[in-house]
């Protein structure tokens, strides 16, 4: 099932890319695995699926050695600094930098491993309580100050977007990510240099993708409902 359901999912990206003109491409599909066993996510990884996204460092940990090394593994959920050390060095990034004092722990430990992170800053874009990130008012700020720290590399911007029965309600979020990371690029700000947005998920991916998301987090389109643990 998981087979049909990516393959139905690319073709989603496709109608949406032809509806505004960009190119499949430019999009980077992160399949969402978090709480699925190794052989779904093989399934899907026979399908042709490289890039994962995993919301626990501890499930991720857990996968990596079972699945082929050609995966690239992204960590897109809340990310605590004691637990940085144990995406050394098989994480392909980090999607939800959302503190100073966690940037460098991950430069920190970067560094001890002598690779460069590249890192995406998390923006809570629609300011709600419940989320996580800075403010698009803090963000600049923010990147100033961890885009000079060694062993990172700042990419671009993520954002968790409310969650709504009509997408179309999140297209203001998504449109001023994008306008924020134009803003700042528009600047030409030493060391920083924002390439990738990483907005929607399986319920709003179409409009973040009209709206400029050059990376899309889906997991129930592909896999279903979580398992609950």
């Amino acid at each position: 099932m998981s087979k049909e359901s990516y393959a139905e999912v690319k073709q989603r990206i496709a109608a949406a890319c032809r509806k505004c003109g960009r190119r499949e491409e430019e999009i980077t599909l992160i399949a969402v695995s978090k709480t699925k066993p190794v052989s779904e996510i093989m399934e899907v990884y026979d399908a042709g699926q490289r890039v994962f996204g995993e919301n626990r460092v501890q499930e991720m940990c857990e996968k990596i050695p079972a699945m082929p090394e050609d995966i690239q593994w992204h960590l897109i959920g809340h990310l605590q600094q004691n637990k940085v050390k144990y995406l050394m060095p098989r994480t392909a990034m980090i999607h939800s930098v959302d503190s100073v004092r966690l940037a460098q722990t991950i430069s920190k430990e970067a560094v001890k491993h002598g690779i460069v992170m590249p890192v995406l800053a998390e923006v809570n874009a629609a300011e709600e309580e419940s989320k996580f990130g800075v403010t698009l008012q803090e963000l600049e700020g923010f990147l100033k100050e961890i885009s000079t720290l060694p062993g990172i590399c700042v990419k671009g911007l993520m954002t968790v977007a409310p969650f709504v029965d009509d997408p179309e309600e999140n297209r203001p979020v998504f449109r001023a990510l994008r306008q924020i990371s134009v803003d700042i690029n528009n600047k030409n700000i030493n060391n920083i240099y924002l390439s990738e947005l990483s907005m929607g998920m399986t319920n709003d991916f179409e409009v973040a993708i009209e709206e400029g998301a050059t990376m899309i987090r889906i997991g129930t389109a592909i896999f279903g409902s979580r398992t609950v643990r």
